[in-house]
């Protein structure tokens, strides 16, 4: 006589019944990119040193103006008609490649050490990836851009106070053009971050930034005048300076209008980073 002994399947677990099933959500998204973000050492170095070049530019040159005033010193035309927004703000041009480029390095940078292949199959959808890097970034450098630019004037007025070149905070038009070099330092933190996803490449998304604010505008300059008149003022780099323009020049944008098309281009880049992220493989 046999027996056949009884098969005994294994129940599963309380535990792993009652797992969590966690899903990709974009409050999830945005919440992993901001801790990747602050985990890199390089990102509290470059954006303290954006913040450093925003005011110790502006304070040097507004020092400058009152030290020329009082002694008697040559100035130049454009030297001897700014205004205190315009001498603080004279740092703007040199936090805005501190900006950029850790804007390359935060999408690029992935990009260099292979760990876009996690992040990609952690959000298959991949565009969430993208949008979350570009508005995460771009709070920082709005919030840092917009310290910078207020840090330096409410010093600087201070050191014109005086002078032809005097300005206080409840003067017209000073907080908007305060707070549009804010936007612009921030729209051009988000650029970078579109050229990093674009060209996959820090050294290329770094290139591409130099020329499109500071090489290309040099090479327009070299074009007849009437060209000139029709194409540089919607070139980036003056559009931006549209933005926070205390007042307005001869052919150049309303601030209204240079910040339209300073969201266009950086709509441009987006899209373009979007396209190759969904087209290509990481």
């Amino acid at each position: 006589m046999s027996t056949i002994a009884p098969i005994h399947t294994r129940e599963p677990s309380p535990a792993a019944s009652t797992r969590p099933v966690y899903r990709v959500t974009g409050r999830r998204v945005l919440r992993a990119e901001w801790a990747k973000l602050w985990s890199l050492r390089s990102t509290w170095i470059t954006l303290g040193l954006a913040l450093l070049f925003v005011v110790a530019f502006g304070l040097i040159a507004s020092a400058q103006y009152k030290s020329r005033i009082t002694s008697g010193g040559h100035m130049d035309r454009d030297f001897a008609n700014a205004s205190a927004v315009r001498l603080s703000l004279f740092g703007t041009n040199f936090g805005q490649l501190a900006l950029g480029v850790l804007g390359v390095l935060v999408t690029a940078g992935e990009y260099s050490t292979g760990m876009i292949r996690s992040t990609l199959a952690a959000v298959p959808r991949r565009l969430p990836v993208l949008w979350s890097k570009a508005a995460v970034y771009g709070v920082v450098a709005l919030l840092v851009g917009t310290a910078g630019a207020f840090t330096a004037f409410v010093i600087g007025s201070r050191i014109v106070s005086g002078t032809p070149a005097a300005l206080s905070m409840s003067d017209a038009g000073v907080v908007r053009s305060l707070l549009g070099a804010g936007l612009y330092l921030a729209l051009v933190g988000v650029i970078g971050t579109a050229l990093g996803a674009l060209l996959r490449s820090v050294a290329g998304g770094i290139s591409v930034l130099v020329a499109a604010l500071m090489l290309i505008p040099g090479l327009v300059s070299l074009l007849p005048s009437s060209w000139q008149d029709h194409i540089a003022p919607y070139l980036p780099s003056a559009a931006g300076e549209s933005m926070f323009a205390l007042h307005q020049a001869a052919n150049t944008l309303t601030p209204t209008s240079g910040l339209l098309v300073f969201l266009g281009w950086t709509a441009l880049a987006l899209a373009g980073a979007a396209w190759r992220l969904v087209r290509t493989d990481a």
